[in-house]
């Protein structure tokens, strides 16, 4: 059962991800624009809202949630794996309340909510989008961090480290966090779909890409006035974001399950 599950996650991510990295050098130059909203005439995938070939506006388009999404989730652990870590091994309650109150403030405003805030006042482009939403995904990966880890460092062996005089980054990375290893996997695994429905959520609504850019949200947000008389502009891209978010956390899942099972 394991190895299907691994095999249907694996077939719905190597789609749109073949898709995301391949696709641009594939698509080819743009050819002229036709009526808005029409099938066939030389468009496999009929047209856009502007008459734009819908198949090329694909290939270009998932490149930008890929790796916004990756970006994000990535600098999100970059910053909640040490304040995590800090804060489960210190033993001075006033570090640790110094490193995670503010996050739990931070923690208390609506993920979506607070991009949007921080847009209202600035203008951010892809950079940016994955900056404010690798920022309020600190709060919440560094809490799992955090919870794993403390678990982890009440274990007597962690005591007999110290004892023996090992390093501090011995006993957080060479013990703390190995046994945390397999929390924030599945934790990764949860949090990059989350970022992916961030991600193309706040482009849905134009945060951090233009109006008329090759993206699958906007896409979906631009021709879906359309969607009755040409919906392959709407159906693709949204399918591709669904089979993305779905297959990575099937196969993130699958893989622990696989793991969990060995001797």
């Amino acid at each position: 059962m394991t190895r299907r599950r691994f095999a249907l996650a694996l077939a719905l991510v190597a789609v749109p991800l073949a898709l995301a990295l391949l696709g641009p050098l594939l698509a080819g130059v743009p050819g002229p624009r036709a009526v808005s909203f029409t099938l066939g005439d030389g468009h496999r995938l009929g047209t856009d809202f502007v008459g734009r070939d819908v198949l090329r506006q694909v290939l270009l388009g998932g490149r930008t949630v890929v790796v916004t999404a990756l970006a994000a989730t990535t600098l999100a652990y970059l910053v909640a794996a040490p304040v995590g870590l800090v804060s489960a091994l210190t033993r001075l309650r006033p570090l640790e309340d110094l490193l995670m109150r503010p996050l739990d403030v931070l923690l208390a405003v609506p993920s979506l909510l607070l991009i949007l805030l921080v847009a209202s006042v600035l203008t951010p482009g892809a950079v940016g989008l994955a900056l404010l939403v690798a920022l309020v995904n600190v709060p919440d990966a560094a809490r799992i961090v955090h919870a794993a880890a403390g678990e982890a460092a009440a274990r007597p062996a962690v005591e007999a480290l110290r004892m023996q005089g090992e390093t501090w980054w011995r006993i957080a990375v060479g013990h703390v966090g190995r046994s945390a290893l397999r929390t924030l996997a599945a934790d990764a695994g949860i949090r990059l779909t989350g970022v992916l429905y961030l991600v193309s959520t706040a482009a849905f609504l134009g945060v951090g890409v233009a109006p008329d850019a090759a993206d699958w949200a906007v896409m979906v947000d631009r021709n879906r006035t359309g969607l009755l008389v040409q919906p392959w502009a709407v159906v693709v891209p949204a399918l591709l974001i669904v089979a993305l978010t779905m297959g990575t956390n099937l196969l993130f899942d699958a893989a622990l399950e696989k793991r969990g099972r060995r001797p």
